[in-house]
């Protein structure tokens, strides 16, 4: 988690103040719910502890106009010679508002699983990157930054190198996701919505951090990877709570 948990959006001056709340309100209202679907059967896995508090949002923020998003998500990573599936669910926290008609976020935080890359004993662990928006416009679903935290599979000999990864806080893997399936709501109270992602046009560097075995590391991964060639299909489900729903993200 970085320090300034604060995230300006770079691509809001691109948006009319109506435009952007319409997409807000078309997230939150809009969509179709799933067929027969009214209450989502695992709403008891969306944790809303790692919310930021009504403190920490920004200076002349309305909680009452805010809201925590707490987003899963699954899927598959190709990056290099990593070719996984990401089964345990990737999980990331922020809450987002209104300052003075200006979008707004604050991160919250990033969890997710350790990846066992096949044909290794390796794993990769996404991370936070340090920068989020998740404000969705007619070009892309959001956009953040990752890193992938390099370890040794368990039940292998261990290893410990803390700052050896893929990517880094000063050179960040950019994904920007693009729709794949379109936002359908699966349940209203609370409110939970679903959607496909998918980024396809990030480069990977090569490992830093990992001092003698990086150009081990970097072989066995297959980077540096281009732009082009690598991908992260995302099955994506948000549980949303307003910052008004007393002890929802307190």
């Amino acid at each position: 988690m970085t320090p300034n948990r604060v995230t300006f959006n770079r691509t809001v001056r691109r948006l009319t103040s109506a435009a952007a709340g319409t997409l807000l309100a078309g997230l939150a209202l809009g969509a179709a719910p799933a067929q027969g679907a009214q209450r989502a059967p695992d709403l008891a896995e969306f944790d809303f502890s790692a919310c930021p508090t009504a403190d920490e949002l920004p200076t002349g923020a309305d909680p009452g106009t805010w809201r925590c998003e707490v987003m899963h998500a699954t899927g598959h990573l190709r990056m290099g010679a990593v070719d996984e599936p990401l089964t345990e669910p990737m999980k990331i926290t922020f809450a987002e508002g209104r300052v003075d008609g200006e979008f707004r976020q604050v991160f919250g935080e990033m969890t997710a699983a350790p990846i066992r890359v096949a044909g290794t004993p390796l794993t990769l662990t996404p991370q936070y990157g340090g920068y989020s928006d998740f404000l969705s416009d007619v070009t892309r679903r959001g956009e953040f930054d990752i890193r992938f935290a390099i370890g040794r599979a368990h039940g292998l000999p261990a290893w410990t190198l803390p700052d050896c990864s893929v990517g880094s806080d000063e050179d960040a893997i950019h994904l920007v996701l693009k729709d794949t399936d379109p936002t359908r709501v699966i349940s209203k109270d609370p409110l939970v919505v679903a959607f496909g992602a998918q980024a396809t046009e990030f480069a990977a560097p090569g490992t830093g951090g990992c001092g003698p075995l990086g150009r081990a590391l970097d072989r066995a991964l297959g980077l540096p990877s281009a732009a082009g060639t690598n991908a992260f299909d995302m099955d994506v489900t948000v549980a949303i709570r307003p910052y008004t729903q007393a002890g929802s993200v307190e």
